[in-house]
């Protein structure tokens, strides 16, 4: 949308943070309070930790190359191969647009129906995505400054939301809520920063200043994130449910927990959004990428409102399954074969085949409790494959 170079680190730290100041966040740590807050930030730690490795090893790669997320990926597997997993993340995009703009108007709904009997879900929808469309329309560089007026807000009105619940006295632990594995805990909180990895790519390879740019990128993202996991953590122990809107309405913060809903939406959402028309560019390099953003913002209007999120946990685990082989073979061949070229190749059969192998068997090992988590283990898996492989790939340039 804009041209190369031009963003600045200190905006990127406000986008990544304003990134991990949502609802998804506050959702998945919700999930992970049935193993009572102590063992549950000691999951979220982990979990945070992990991912913000592979995030940083990701979003190295595009700053230093400039090259978007998914056209990276030509590294690996070649233009062809690039072309399906550009169709799987749009396919993701869509699945969390949808899934931002479903769990926010909810929210938002059930709050203003509190606070001023206000009832109409569409309403709400329909003004999340006017003020997502004018972002749009005024892009990445130009929405900087608004951007961190926004996020600055949220970040004060947040720290309100944690004061309430952290003193409230809340218990630590409730057999109410349904139980969870330590690893299973471990694996969501990696995921969540997993689902932007072919998204983060897409803002580190426009840096004025990669290094520092990547750096502050995951850092903003990673303790934003943290933090909206303990939101969500102490929430659902305070309040004995995982729903947010419970969470919001226990707060007592009325007109101030409508404001976190709202622009916590936008702020997300939006990501999701720009990364769609950076997405499609690489279907379609002369596209406008503006158009087909907007289009997004409109199916994923309509997905959220005629869809149901019941399925929220799986579709975590649908992202891990796709991206943690593909970042570990991605990673192998970047980081320790040195291959940094997207020209000359339009499908590698072998490292493909080694995805599919890697997400059949992340799928097959699901109810399996493994230390760390699933996504770590697949990745590595796929890494040490990818370098056993390579004596006999050589000279595979089709």
């Amino acid at each position: 949308m804009e041209g190369k170079q031009r963003v600045s680190s200190a905006s990127q730290f406000f986008l990544w943070f304003g990134a991990s100041i949502s609802l998804a966040e506050i959702m998945t740590g919700a999930l992970i309070a049935p193993l009572g807050f102590e063992e549950g930030m000691k999951a979220i730690i982990i979990g945070h930790l992990i991912g913000a490795t592979i995030l940083f090893l990701a979003a190295w790669m595009s700053a230093t190359t400039r090259y978007g997320a998914l056209q990276a990926t030509r590294i690996s597997f070649g233009s062809v191969g690039s072309y399906g997993f550009t169709a799987l993340n749009l396919t993701q995009l869509l699945g969390w647009g949808s899934v931002m703009i479903a769990t926010g108007t909810t929210a938002l709904n059930g709050i203003s129906k509190q606070l001023f009997g206000f009832d109409n879900q569409w309403a709400w929808a329909i003004g999340v995505v006017a003020i997502l469309l004018i972002w749009v329309a005024l892009g990445l560089e130009k929405i900087s400054k608004l951007n961190v007026v926004a996020v600055s807000l949220l970040c004060l009105f947040t720290l309100v939301l944690a004061r309430v619940i952290f003193s409230s006295g809340a218990p630590m632990f409730n057999e109410s809520l349904e139980p969870i594995a330590f690893s299973t805990a471990v694996e969501v909180s990696a995921v969540m920063a997993l689902s932007f990895l072919p998204l983060i790519g897409d803002y580190t390879s426009q840096l004025k200043n990669p290094k520092t740019g990547t750096v502050v990128s995951v850092l903003g993202y990673s303790l934003g994130s943290t933090f909206m996991f303990t939101i969500g953590l102490g929430g659902s122990l305070f309040v004995g449910s995982s729903d947010i809107s419970a969470i919001m309405l226990a707060s007592g913060l009325g007109l101030m927990a409508l404001v976190i809903v709202f622009f916590s939406t936008i702020i997300t959402t939006f990501i999701d959004s720009y990364s769609s028309g950076i997405n499609m560019q690489n279907f379609f390099p002369k596209v406008n990428a503006k158009v087909v953003s907007f289009i997004f913002t409109i199916i994923a209007l309509f997905v959220a409102m005629l869809a149901t999120i019941d399925a929220y946990e799986s579709f975590l685990y649908f992202i891990g399954s796709i991206f943690s082989p593909l970042y570990g073979i991605l990673f192998a061949e970047f980081y320790v074969l040195r291959r940094r070229t997207i020209e000359g190749r339009r499908f590698v059969w072998p490292t493909m085949l080694l995805w599919v192998a890697g997400l059949v068997l992340y799928q097959l090992t699901l109810d399996m409790d493994v230390p760390l988590g699933h996504a770590i283990w697949i990745l590595i898996i796929c890494f040490i494959a990818r370098i056993v492989m390579e004596p006999f790939m050589r000279g595979n340039k089709k």
